[in-house]
C-alpha cells in the first residue's frame, strides 16, 4: 500500500500559485526525500548480506535447487511483519513524531533484509542497472508530481484500487501458473507504481499546506510520506526486475 496520511484527515486540493517558490515546502519536502534515500542506503546494505552472507542467508531461505529458494520460518515473519506493521498502525488515530519515525525505520529495515531474495534470484550488475533506472524514473516521476497543477487526487485514488486488484492478481498467480499472467502483473505493477510516485508526490505537497505550522504534524508527515514514497520506489523496482533483471537460473 501506498497510502501513508497518519494522525490528519486526508488533504484536499489546495490551490497555492507560489508553491514552486515557497522555502518551507522545500524544506519539507527536501526532509522527505532525504528519508528516502537514507531509507534505500539502509535497505541496499541489508539486502546485500542478508542475500549474499551464507550464514545471515541460510536464516532466511532454504535452497531446493534448480534456482528455487523458499523462505525459512524467520523469513516468513520477517517478510510480513511489515504489513501486520501497518495493519496495526492503522488503527491508530494519531502518530507521535517518534512513533512515525521509528515505524518508518523498521518497516524499511525490515523490507531490506527481505530484499536479499533479488540476489539469489538475478546477478549483481542487473540489479544494480535496474536500481538506477528506478531511481532516475523516481526522479522524473517525482518532479511531474511536484510541478503539474493538475490535480491528481482522483487518479491516486484510481491507481490505490489497482493495487488492490495488482494484489489479488498475485494471489490468483500462486495456484494459476501462467506466463501471460506473470507478464501481465508485472506491466501493470510498473504502470501503476510509476503514477503512484507522481500522485503521493503532489499529496505530500498537499499535505504541507494543509498542515501550516504545525510542526509536529509535519514530523509526522516526513515519516509517513517517506514511507509512501519508498514503497512506491520498491515496488517499482521490483517489478522493473521482472523485465530487466539477468536471471541467475
Amino acid at each position: 500500500m501506498s497510502d501513508f496520511n497518519r494522525g490528519m484527515p486526508r488533504p484536499g486540493a489546495v490551490a497555492a500559485p507560489d508553491m514552486a517558490v515557497d522555502a518551507g515546502l522545500r524544506a519539507f519536502m527536501l526532509g522527505v526525500y532525504n528519508k528516502v534515500a537514507l531509507g534505500l542506503v539502509l535497505s541496499a546494505a541489508l539486502a546485500y548480506v542478508t542475500g549474499n552472507v551464507p550464514a545471515v542467508s541460510n536464516l532466511l531461505w532454504r535452497d531446493y535447487g534448480y534456482g528455487r529458494y523458499g523462505f525459512t520460518v524467520l523469513g516468513m515473519v520477517i517478510a510480513f511483519a511489515p504489513l501486520a506493521i501497518l495493519l496495526f498502525q492503522g488503527f491508530a488515530r494519531r502518530q507521535s513524531p517518534q512513533t512515525a519515525n521509528i515505524t518508518y525505520w523498521v518497516i524499511v529495515s525490515l523490507i531490506g533484509a527481505s530484499l536479499g531474495s533479488i540476489f539469489k534470484l538475478y546477478t549483481g550488475v542487473s540489479v544494480f542497472q535496474t536500481f538506477l533506472i528506478t531511481a532516475s524514473a523516481f526522479g522524473v516521476l517525482s518532479l511531474v508530481g511536484y510541478t503539474t497543477k493538475r490535480d491528481l487526487t482522483a487518479f491516486g485514488s484510481f491507481l490505490i484500487m489497482g493495487v488492490w486488484g495488482l494484489i489479488i492478481a498475485m494471489i490468483v498467480s500462486m495456484f494459476v501458473h501462467s506466463a501471460a499472467l506473470y507478464l501481465a502483473i508485472n506491466a501493470l505493477g510498473v504502470l501503476i507504481f510509476a503514477g503512484l510516485i507522481a500522485a503521493d508526490t503532489q499529496r505530500l505537497k498537499m499535505t504541507y499546506y494543509w498542515i501550516g505550522g504545525d510542526q509536529a504534524a509535519a514530523s509526522v508527515a516526513t515519516s509517513y510520506g517517506a514511507l509512501s514514497l519508498y514503497l512506491d520506489f520498491i515496488n517499482l523496482f521490483r517489478f522493473l526486475l521482472y523485465f530487466m533483471g539477468g536471471s541467475r537460473r
